[in-house]
């Protein structure tokens, strides 16, 4: 008698094989990327003016979810209107923010005239505003124990930081040039110059970037607690 065999099982799962993270991003992204090309081809410097904004909500959205789009976005508009503000505080011919999806935004000023001291003010101003709008969220995330909130807060005193980076288009670029110049200038005695100013320029900067990192330190949520 032949000893029976019998069939082996069927195995019931398929290995996991994960896609790569950089594929995941490439497809998530090649939508907003496709739609922002074809709106630039089709409307031209308006699609930034006017869709930019709400491309880049959408962009970041399928990224980290719309609810953490929506507070990123507003936090570059706070930072921006910063800028904004400031520039026409000082009676300067700002336009309205602009967001480049994916790269930010800018305030573009129109015949603004060379004044270090005014250039500074208009800088350190988007920072400024960033790094409140920053702790606003923080506060309100600690209310509410929201990780959520608390996590846009520590990006958003990350984002604010890295602008503080002395290199140009970075607001720290403008802002350095600004120290730099004002240092130079007051040795020449130029009328926009004076001593007390060149101290203030590096108390203003050096502050920003102190009172960012704490805030960043302060909001960090370590893993555990995630």
């Amino acid at each position: 008698m032949e000893p029976r065999t019998f069939p082996e099982p069927e195995r019931d799962y398929r290995p996991i094989n994960p896609e790569p993270a950089w594929r995941d991003l490439a497809r998530k992204l090649w939508a907003p990327i496709a739609v922002t090309i074809g709106l630039a081809i089709k409307f031209g410097a308006a699609t930034f003016k006017f869709f930019g904004i709400f491309i880049a909500v959408g962009g970041y959205a399928l990224i980290w979810g719309w609810r953490f789009a929506v507070g990123f976005v507003l936090l570059i508009l706070v930072h921006e209107l910063g800028h904004f503000v400031e520039a026409k505080r000082q009676g300067l011919n700002p336009s309205l923010p602009v967001f480049i999806p994916f790269l930010g935004a800018y305030v573009a000023m129109k015949n603004a005239p060379f004044d270090p001291w005014r250039n500074l003010l208009v800088s350190a101003a988007g920072p400024f505003a960033g790094g409140l709008a920053s702790l606003a969220v923080w506060g309100a995330g600690e209310a509410l124990d929201s990780r959520l909130l608390v996590a846009l807060a520590y990006v958003g005193f990350l984002l604010n930081l890295f602008n503080l980076i002395p290199f140009r288009p970075l607001d720290g670029g403008f802002i350095w040039h600004s120290v730099k110049a004002l240092r130079y200038g007051s040795r020449e005695h130029a009328p926009w110059a004076p001593q007390w100013r060149v101290a203030a320029s590096a108390i203003v900067y050096g502050g920003l970037i102190v009172t960012l990192a704490l805030g960043m330190w302060a909001s960090h949520v370590p893993q555990d607690r995630l």
